[in-house]
């Protein structure tokens, strides 16, 4: 690859906020309504909040670690520089996993939702119409994708203020079970079960996601060390704020709202608080938020591969390869439209399963990662620095660790079926490059990849 060829620096903080909203896509609270009200047995307000403590230490260790290693490879990097590069392909693995079923996820909701809409249109026109726009906004460049999310999660926060203000201003008419807009009932009512809302948790983690996709940004944004860890902190607070704050209004003013379909539960609410002009309003916002969340899911997954193929993990001159024009990773681009054809056959539930797996296993060596970095390599161990990098990243590596076990059986077993086709890949490839190895020189440079 020509040493010329390198991405560019071109985004600021707001357009990095934007990128990982626009990824984890705020509408997401709707989409898995019904499947996150059943596993927290109804308390949501109390999962999310949980949800965040759990994720805030994690963010706070992305953010450590974007200082020390401000390049491309999120969770996959951190672990190969600070705890052993084996591991760190392990864990660079269980993250491609996440990536790659993104904007799978991403494209399935948009063909199902546009089907909904025009009937008419199989889902399977949808998803390759989906698939090339995708691929031709992520190739012209990452400030067109900035742009596009920009627009589309200002909708979709506009959505989701207008839906609270409704519930609200039907509160206080008292239309709604609720006598007053201030109630603790959602976080310590007396039919709260534990059990159920760190269940619900680890479920809604997947809510989440999108804080740490921008580090994969971190080669094309100005002043990375600066704009990484605020883009990260503000991404996390403001989609709490508004889970939270949906969470708590629906909770108090519908106590006992049952639906039918965990599926379109979402839909059931939304006609409830606002009738059919706000459902219609809320099909469409869907539709767009899902299609941006796919331009965000892209982007993410092309600068990953382009990281594992820099290291030599997956084959360099295909996933390194960047186009003369708009220096975007063409390729990775390509390559990531034809497996999210997969979108075609492939079951959401799958997707979500693979999805969620990936993203808890790479949170907690990211956490592990700041206690190797800085607490016993960089030996920073007086007491304020104790509790930052220790204390902090292992409350956040406990926690997440614990909301991976509580997944069920089938998401365990297929990740850790994923984990070993890795283990097993690594053996080989190492035993091939050993057997290659004609000098010491090579050897040398097989620890650096490996």
């Amino acid at each position: 690859m020509d040493e010329k060829m390198i991405l560019v620096k071109s985004l600021k903080l707001h357009q990095v906020v934007f990128m990982g909203l626009a990824w984890m896509t705020p509408m997401i609270f709707f989409t898995v309504y019904g499947v996150a009200f059943e596993a927290a047995d109804g308390m949501m307000a109390a999962a999310y909040l949980t949800a965040f403590i759990a994720i805030i230490f994690t963010a706070y260790s992305y953010s450590r670690m974007v200082k020390a290693y401000p390049i491309a490879g999120s969770a996959y990097t951190y672990t190969k520089k600070a705890i052993h590069p084996k591991v760190g392909f392990l864990v660079g693995w269980a993250l491609l996993m996440d990536y790659i079923f993104s904007p799978i996820i991403a494209i399935l909701t948009f063909g199902i939702f546009m089907n909904m809409e025009f009937p008419a249109v199989p889902i399977f026109v949808w998803i390759i119409i989906m698939n090339i726009v995708l691929a031709v906004v992520n190739i012209v460049g990452i400030k067109s994708a900035a742009r596009v999310s920009g627009i589309s999660v200002s909708i979709q926060v506009g959505f989701i203020v207008l839906f609270c203000v409704l519930i609200a201003k039907d509160i206080l008419t008292g239309n709604t079970e609720a006598s007053s807009l201030f109630s603790l009932a959602p976080f310590l009512g007396d039919n709260v079960q534990l059990g159920a809302v760190f269940t619900g948790a680890a479920l809604i983690c997947f809510c989440f996601l999108g804080f740490d996709a921008v580090t994969t940004m971190a080669e094309e944004t100005i002043d990375p060390k600066k704009t990484i860890p605020k883009a990260i902190f503000l991404i996390v607070i403001i989609a709490a704020t508004m889970y939270i704050a949906i969470s708590y209004l629906t909770q108090i003013a519908y106590p006992n709202f049952t639906f039918v379909n965990a599926d379109n539960a979402a839909y059931s609410l939304v006609v409830m608080v606002g009738g059919n002009l706000l459902s219609s309003v809320f099909i469409m916002v869907l539709i767009v938020a899902t299609f941006t969340q796919g331009v965000a899911s892209v982007t993410s997954v092309s600068r990953f591969l382009y990281a594992l193929g820099r290291e030599s993990i997956l084959p360099k001159k295909l996933f390194t390869t960047l186009h003369p024009k708009y220096k975007t990773p063409a390729s990775n681009i390509l390559f990531v439209a034809v497996i999210s054809m997969s979108a075609v056959f492939i079951n959401l539930n799958t997707a979500v399963m693979f999805v969620s797996f990936g993203a808890l296993t790479a949170f907690t060596f990211v956490n592990l990662s700041v206690i190797a970095h800085y607490y016993i390599k960089l030996k920073k161990r007086s007491p304020v620095e104790t509790i930052l990098y220790l204390v902090f990243p292992l409350l956040g590596a406990s926690f997440i660790g614990w909301l991976l076990t509580l997944l069920d059986t089938h998401t365990l077993t297929a990740g850790g079926t994923w984990l070993a086709i890795g283990f097993v890949y690594l053996m080989i490839k190492t035993g091939w490059a050993k057997k290659a190895a004609l000098s010491p020189v090579k050897e040398t440079q097989l620890e650096k990849t490996m």
